[in-house]
């Protein structure tokens, strides 16, 4: 423990460089001015220089600002003490599993125990049981860091083996590696690439388990350079041959930034490939036999203009169930007939099973007997259960104001209709549920967490704010009960608002140390999201893009004007597309918050299409190819607004050195303008993490250092105390 007098020698040299944060003390940037011109629009960027990743220059700045943020947070007093008790947190924290898939008597999920760094692949013989759990692979053992992580995985047929996309430092480039269940042996097979962040990865068993489909990008030699993370296709690899044996299966009429996802039937007949048309929310489908072998063709289901957002295949191999949005904004269920005959039928022509409803249907799930229909009402979910025809619906018993998804239907038998899903809560621990329908009865299963704090004093309140058209939009709002409402809480707004991605409820144990300090959290639902479906979504991209921070600036303005809190004690945070939300709000809004966390954010939106995975983003957030698209982009593009001499909040920015997904020049350059600009005398930091990249993947101690970075930061700003 440190004396009393190190303790005042700490705290007032901290003081010190508060008192006296000027331009000065920012490590310095130089600006190289470069002019471009759009549509008649010119646009001079001074810092164009940082994009160039690894060079002396780069490398050089990127260190100093390194070092730069590191003595600010180190200096915190109380940085230390967090990372400690984050630590400790984190080492009694219950195992938890996620991404369960079912096989013939067994259940294969991913387990991340704490301490250890990786997520491990095991195998229960029982959800009611963790004695069954056997490891089939440990990436810790791999490499002890942490730096070696699992992509996704996929059992075969029988459950003997598993294919698992193995990458580096959350680079989220993966490689395939195939993997006995019962020994934990790697078999010699391996094949690069099949994974990558531009349009990530999948793979399927053949029935036999011999061979295996598998998603793989262009190798050197068959694209141009600026190609090889682009025209994912589908090939087929058989088990002991090398992989330049393996043969191209499908995808080369696919356009650039197609993503696929593959799946098989249960019985294993039928392959199914689900191809994405960037991230903008089109998707066609595609069908292959596999009872005819290799030469088996394949079928198109549906097209990017059907509107059709998920395909599911029935348990009688003769049936197609079809999530569509077509004159549904917020989903309908249809059934299509799925034959031998070498023409489908159009999808004009299927019937509807479930029709659209006041909730937003998020997946389907078909068993033997029944349709399984995950639903969301603006946040909350709800889960219905449906006969094959659409008849006879039952709601699933789940708690109010909960979330629910992740349906797993079990496989122990062919006329099998149990599923377990995941409940989730802001409130306490996640827990996956076994749901009979025979006897429509619920158990929670051995697979429920446990948390090592204590949430039974904090209450959740969801609350609507008005955007500035008018449109209400949901915050929800967690606190400790009993909470004044005298305009003077430490509070944090977060928020995403893009893809149609929803924020359903979570719980996460660390936000303990933000409560215990009197601290309220506040996550709203922003448009851009797709929380209320399609219209929600489409309301919040591409050239409808500044409602999103419109609907955020709202949210916050109604914090402040409701009693929770006020400019000065005001943060907020938000990752990847919610950096960007971060950026915009920090440029349009200086005034509302005194500090702003950005995790890997888009911030220069004329440059972003440039990278690889920008370019799967413009049918998201449009182009400047466009005149139109090119207008909406600059009018919020955060790195282009920001006006020197501005008053802006406390910025911190975070970003990973291996990010595939959004470039962490991004930050670079927001952090140099910012530096540059800002009047305010409130920090603007810059954390570029060397060994991780978008957050998938990251060891546990690297989240863990920077989860203290962030409290430390926020604390220091808002004036929290302990």
């Amino acid at each position: 423990m440190k004396s009393a007098h190190s303790r005042l020698a700490v705290l007032f040299s901290l003081a010190s460089i508060l008192a006296t944060m000027s331009h000065a003390e920012y490590p310095p940037t130089e600006k190289k001015p470069v002019t471009d011109e759009y549509h008649g629009v010119k646009v001079i960027d001074d810092y164009r220089w940082l994009e160039d990743a690894g060079t002396p220059a780069v490398n050089a700045w990127t260190d100093a600002q390194n070092h730069f943020t590191r003595a600010y947070l180190d200096a915190l007093p109380d940085r230390a003490g967090i990372q400690d008790q984050l630590t400790a947190w984190f080492a009694k924290d219950s195992p938890s599993y996620g991404w369960l898939t079912a096989r013939p008597n067994r259940i294969f999920a991913l387990k991340f125990q704490p301490p250890k760094q990786q997520r491990l692949l095991v195998v229960l013989a029982s959800v009611n049981d963790t004695a069954t759990e056997k490891v089939v692979l440990d990436p810790n053992a791999l490499e002890p860091k942490g730096h070696v992580a699992m992509d996704w995985y996929v059992p075969s047929p029988d459950g003997k083996l598993v294919a698992v996309s193995l990458s580096e430092n959350g680079s989220e480039d993966g490689t395939l590696h195939i993997y006995d269940t019962e020994t934990g042996q790697a078999l010699p097979d391996r094949i690069a690439h099949v994974q990558y962040p531009t349009a990530g990865g999948s793979a399927a068993w053949a029935t036999d388990s011999k061979s295996i489909y598998y998603t793989r990008f262009p190798r050197e030699g068959e694209k141009p350079e600026v190609d090889l993370d682009f025209y994912q296709q589908i090939y087929v690899h058989h088990l002991g041959t090398p992989d330049t044996a393996d043969t191209y299966s499908l995808g080369r009429e696919f356009p650039r930034i197609a993503e696929i996802e593959l799946g098989t039937s249960r019985s294993g007949r039928w392959l199914l490939a689900s191809v994405a048309n960037g991230d903008g929310g089109e998707f066609a489908h595609y069908v292959r036999d596999l009872r005819g072998g290799d030469a088996a063709r394949w079928r198109q289901v549906t097209h990017f203009e059907d509107g059709i957002k998920q395909v599911e295949i029935g348990c009688d191999d003769g049936t197609l169930y079809l999530r569509s949005v077509k004159d549904a904004p917020r989903g309908k269920v249809l059934r299509l007939p799925l034959n031998d005959t070498a023409k489908l039928k159009d999808v004009k022509e299927a019937t509807v099973v479930v029709p659209e409803s006041e909730a937003v249907i998020e997946s389907i799930t078909p068993t033997a007997s029944w349709l399984y229909v995950s639903d969301l009402v603006g946040g909350p979910s709800r889960l219905r259960r449906f006969d094959l025809e659409g008849k006879d619906v039952r709601e699933l018993p789940i708690p109010p104001n909960s979330g629910a998804g992740n349906l797993v239907p079990l496989e122990d038998r062919p006329e099998d209709n149990r599923v377990l899903f995941r409940e989730t809560s802001y409130v306490a621990p996640d827990a996956w549920y076994l749901y009979t329908p025979s006897e429509h009865s619920l158990q929670k299963t051995a697979l429920a967490r446990t948390s090592p704090v204590d949430f039974s004093d904090i209450e959740v309140v969801r609350e609507f704010a008005t955007s500035k058209d008018g449109t209400k939009v949901p915050v929800n709002i967690l606190r400790r009960k009993g909470t004044p409402l005298d305009g003077n809480n430490p509070t944090l707004l977060t928020a995403y608002g893009g893809y149609g991605i929803s924020l359903r409820p979570e719980f996460n144990f660390t936000d303990r140390i933000w409560f215990d300090r009197g601290g309220i959290m506040a996550i709203a639902n922003i448009r851009g999201g797709g929380e209320y479906g399609e219209a929600w979504h489409f309301g919040g991209n591409l050239t409808h893009k500044q409602n999103c921070f419109d609907d955020f600036a709202a949210c916050a303005q109604y914090l402040i004007d409701h009693g929770y809190t006020n400019p000065s004690r005001l943060a907020t945070e938000g990752g990847s597309n919610g950096g960007l939300l971060m950026g915009a709000f920090l440029t349009q809004h200086p005034e509302l918050a005194r500090a702003v966390v950005s995790h890997v954010g888009i911030c220069d939106m004329l440059r972003v299409e440039l990278d690889p995975n920008g370019a799967f983003n413009v049918t998201e957030f449009g182009t400047i190819k466009d005149p139109e698209q090119f207008k909406a982009l600059y009018a919020y593009s955060p790195y282009h607004h920001v006006i020197d001499r501005t008053k802006y909040p406390a910025a911190f920015f975070l970003a990973g050195a291996t990010d595939g997904r959004v470039n962490p020049a991004n930050s670079r350059k927001m952090t140099a303008r910012l530096q540059a600009a800002t009047s305010s005398g409130r920090p603007i930091l810059l954390r570029l993490s060397g060994n991780s990249g978008h957050g998938m993947g990251t060891a546990l101690s690297e989240r863990i250092a920077q989860e203290a970075d962030v409290f430390a930061f926020l604390f220091d700003q808002l004036g929290v105390k302990k």
